[in-house]
């Protein structure tokens, strides 16, 4: 190298960073909704993306790599064996991909066809949803049953897995306990899909605690890792098999669900720092920028403002904002159009419908007052 000459990799190091969403002229908001799919979930604490840009550095084997991540997520979360996984709708995937093939590796390149093997799914009607698309990818059929001697007459030589949605146990008629209690009495697999559960921390260690034999979280929501990962926890052998389902196997379901370095660490790290962390001043914290906003609404006699933490998933403080709808001409839909087209661009929970829905968990620092001051200033022109 010429002496007083940066490296190419020096120099990439030092320039200032690219602003590519600016660039490509897509608009960025401040997220007064939540942790969204659709809105890219959370973003990473400065610790993960550090740790992720380390990685990023170094070549290693990617099974050594998932083996020893899951071992030490394992460990934090006292529980049998984990992986992380390309999100919670790829935990799933594997789930019943490791009930149906388990580590036949011939069944295994077969998936989805399911001929000859186990491939009956069973679960609660009110428990079905969308994302069990991702149980369906394993070629399996879904059963859907309603109370427990359903379930149990359900249950035969093709039984493979049974599936429970966390967010629809109170509309379910077989509880956590009961359900597991089944799945252990006739020898089948239970799943619990708890994607959006955490907070509160207790729930990392809640469900396997219970006996489920699986449990899948989302990685880029309350934990704060990386919006395309997720977690698997559970019994050993099953982990094992749902490696070997799993990418970089290259005749696999999940080949195309790939979860490189960099997410394994940061899924771990972002795991680390959650488990650390003080949740009761985080929660103050939320509850005062609710108030905030509040405050700042107290001028309008018609305003009527509610903090509320939903029962199950997303089980985080929020805020109803409503008012005089007729009087103002201005509907809940109208503001939250108003929000997004302003600046800056301010998204809030996408449920808002009669009422507003302010989700406060996913706002930066000092956020809170520009969302009660944007609030205060459209309803001020009505």
């Amino acid at each position: 190298m010429v002496a007083g000459r940066a490296s190419p990799v020096g120099a990439a190091e030092t320039a200032p960073a690219r602003d590519v969403i600016q660039e490509l002229g897509v608009r960025s908001f401040i997220n007064a909704a939540g942790t969204f799919t659709n809105l890219t979930g959370s973003l990473m604490p400065a610790e993960v993306q550090a740790a992720m840009q380390v990685a990023a550095r170094q070549y290693v084997r990617i099974e050594d790599l998932q083996e020893a991540v899951g071992k030490r997520i394992a460990q934090l979360l006292r529980c049998p064996a984990a992986m992380v996984t390309a999100g919670c709708a790829s935990a799933l995937s594997l789930a019943t991909a490791a009930c149906v093939a388990g580590n036949d590796r011939v069944r295994i390149r077969r998936l989805p066809d399911t001929t000859g093997m186990k491939n009956e799914v069973l679960v609660q009607r009110t428990h079905r949803v969308g994302y069990d698309h991702a149980i369906r990818n394993a070629g399996v059929r879904m059963i859907e049953v309603e109370s427990r001697e359903d379930l149990e007459k359900a249950i035969n030589e093709k039984t493979a897995m049974m599936f429970f949605l966390n967010a629809a146990d109170p509309r379910g008629q077989i509880h956590h306990d009961e359900f597991v209690a089944l799945g252990k009495k006739h020898k089948v697999t239970t799943l619990i899909d708890a994607a959006a559960d955490v907070p509160p921390v207790e729930n990392l260690f809640r469900y396997t605690k219970i006996g489920f034999d699986l449990v899948a979280f989302s990685g880029g929501k309350g934990l704060r890792g990386p919006q395309s990962a997720g977690l698997l926890l559970g019994r050993p052998d099953l982990i094992a098999a749902a490696q070997l389902n799993n990418s970089p196997n290259a005749d696999s379901l999940c080949r195309t669900n790939k979860v490189n370095k960099e997410e394994m660490v940061g899924m771990l790290v972002a795991l680390e720092l959650f488990l650390g962390r003080d949740h009761a001043a985080v929660w103050r914290d939320w509850e005062s920028r609710c108030r905030c906003i509040i405050q700042a609404l107290q001028p309008f006699a018609d305003i009527r403002t509610e903090i509320y933490v939903p029962q199950i998933a997303n089980a985080v403080p929020h805020l109803r904002v409503s008012w005089d709808y007729q009087r103002r001409r201005l509907s809940a839909s109208d503001m939250v159009r108003k929000l997004r087209e302003g600046k800056p661009s301010i998204e809030v929970n996408p449920g808002s419908g009669r009422q507003l829905v302010i989700g406060v968990w996913m706002m930066e620092p000092g956020q809170d007052a520009i969302v009660a001051e944007r609030i205060r200033a459209i309803l001020a022109a009505t």
